[in-house]
């Protein structure tokens, strides 16, 4: 008989796990032996001989409430993104959004430099999973929008808006606020952009999600909506206008009619989906305190 707390634990996925283990490493790495890093942090000046870090800097914390916060909320994420996406589309997320989230924080950083003339951007070190749990967070909003969380009764669909004003706010009152801003609006944005436009859905073998519900001023109040989507049209033409033209024509229309997938039904479908393997894994942890984790069905614990 499996101990309550055990009985969570199981129900992270091995990915996750495997994940947070490396988070976990990399903090003890840096810790212990601190001239790492600048080989494995993101400091501008040092990019381009050190090109690596643009991927290592996403992938080991500073400090110890970093590494904590960071694990829980992968482990958390995980259980509720994992099996909607799959281990691989999952893992490619992660990958990608660190990625082009550092590329971004260190253009800005450069940018920011011959701006200002302040060698502060030039050599302060960028590290941290924060950036791709802000895409995460993104994706919560995807799949379940209208499932309320935490203790407030909050929607998941403004979770990451509340996130990005939150630390906007809190940016006035630290002094450190340059080394988690920029990775936080780059993650959440990169986020979106990889679930809008790339990532590929292989129940219809179309890439991304066209819905309305998932635009990008859904981020922003009802009121404010009429003064952004003419905004984010006009960067939607810029970034990937020819290419959705040819998608529209060959995949999304067929003589006039929609394929399956190209409106908001696809959407409700994802939604169902998220709905559905969040009802599975809390329906397993409630089994879990009274069964012994092997008496199971196995497809009950690869669901979670």
């Amino acid at each position: 008989m499996s101990s309550p707390g055990t009985s969570m634990f199981t129900t992270f996925t091995k990915l996750c796990k495997g994940l947070a283990l490396v988070l976990v490493v990399g903090h003890l790495v840096v810790q212990f032996i601190p001239a790492t890093i600048p080989y494995l942090a993101l400091i501008p000046a040092r990019t381009i001989p050190f090109a690596w870090n643009l991927i290592t800097s996403g992938y080991f914390e500073l400090s110890v409430y970093g590494v904590v916060f960071s694990t829980v909320s992968l482990l958390f994420m995980g259980k509720f993104l994992e099996p909607v996406w799959g281990s691989k589309e999952f893992l490619k997320f992660i990958f990608v959004v660190n990625f082009l989230t550092y590329l971004c924080v260190f253009v800005t950083a450069i940018a920011l430099y011959y701006i200002t003339r302040l060698e502060i951007y030039l050599y302060m070190p960028f590290a941290g999973f924060h950036g791709v749990l802000a895409g995460l967070l993104v994706g919560i909003k995807q799949i379940i929008p209208d499932q309320e969380v935490l203790l407030l009764k909050i929607k998941a669909k403004w979770l990451p808006s509340i996130m990005l004003i939150l630390s906007i706010a809190s940016s006035f009152f630290t002094l450190d606020s340059a080394a988690y801003l920029p990775t936080l609006i780059f993650g959440t944005y990169m986020g979106w952009l990889y679930l809008r436009y790339l990532q590929r859905r292989p129940e219809t073998k179309l890439r991304g999600d066209p819905s309305d519900d998932f635009a990008f001023s859904s981020f922003f109040p009802e009121l404010l909506r009429p003064i952004i989507d003419p905004i984010a049209s006009i960067f939607h033409r810029m970034l990937c206008g020819r290419s959705n033209v040819t998608s529209e024509d060959h995949d999304y229309a067929t003589s006039g009619a929609p394929l399956p997938g190209s409106d908001s039904a696809e959407a409700s479908r994802r939604r169902e989906r998220g709905a559905r393997a969040l009802e599975e894994r809390l329906a397993t942890e409630r089994m879990v305190p009274g069964k012994n984790k092997d008496e199971l069905p196995s497809d009950a614990l690869d669901s979670v």
